[in-house]
């Protein structure tokens, strides 16, 4: 846990797990202030975008606070920015579920819907999987990817379970900012990403338990490191 104070906003689009987000900052010795308040945002040391729901009403609902420009600002500028499950599609260019819609385009490339994942039975019969994906599931590290060391999933092992609850995810078009993949079913899908200090996850690392309470606590070491 860092000896200096970090402050952590968690932002109030009306849409997400924002105490559960809380409680696990405070875990890890982290300030966390739920807010919609922009200079708030920008004052942080950390910037947290949770969210469960649906992309187009998040999306509505940022524009609406007039947190668009200002998420888009916080990603420019250095700043840790996180985004979990929801938040992470949001950082997305644009989403596919119920429509088109666009995002906030800090992570190029589309959010698109699970089609039918489906596995192999002992029978050699194929079985298509539930659709939203509720439940644990592993992380990997993509081809090419070696380590996760400097990264939110430092001290991880391989194969690490997550909990994810989701109908769509994220498909970066750039691989090099693929820090995990999962896969569920048929389906190979990217679980997170890092691109400078753009951290974002399907996962919610809040409701997984031990590891995924060490994710904040690295955030907690990375931003100490930082400042």
């Amino acid at each position: 846990m860092p000896e200096t104070k970090i402050t952590a906003a968690i932002v109030d689009y009306g849409l997400g797990n924002l105490f559960s987000v809380k409680h696990a900052c405070s875990h890890a010795g982290i300030e966390g202030t739920i807010t919609s308040d922009r200079e708030k945002l920008l004052q942080s040391d950390v910037v947290i975008l949770p969210g469960v729901g649906a992309y187009r009403d998040a999306m509505a609902s940022l524009h609406k606070l007039d947190l668009v420009s200002v998420m888009q600002d916080i990603a420019a500028s250095g700043k840790p920015l996180i985004g979990i499950c929801l938040g992470m599609q949001l950082l997305m260019t644009r989403s596919y579920e119920f429509g088109n819609y666009l995002g906030l385009g800090i992570i190029d490339g589309p959010v698109v819907r699970f089609e039918e994942p489906t596995i192999t039975t002992r029978d050699g019969e194929k079985k298509t999987l539930k659709v939203p994906q509720i439940c644990w599931n592993q992380i990997y590290q993509p081809n090419g990817h070696e380590s996760w060391d400097g990264t939110p999933l430092e001290g991880l092992d391989e194969g690490t379970y997550m909990y994810f609850v989701h109908s769509y995810y994220a498909q970066p078009d750039d691989p090099a900012v693929w820090l995990t993949e999962t896969t569920y079913g048929d389906i190979t899908f990217c679980s997170s990403v890092r691109r400078d200090n753009v951290f974002a996850c399907q996962f919610h690392p809040e409701r997984s338990g031990p590891l995924g309470l060490k994710v904040y606590d690295n955030i907690a070491e990375l931003v100490a490191g930082r400042n």
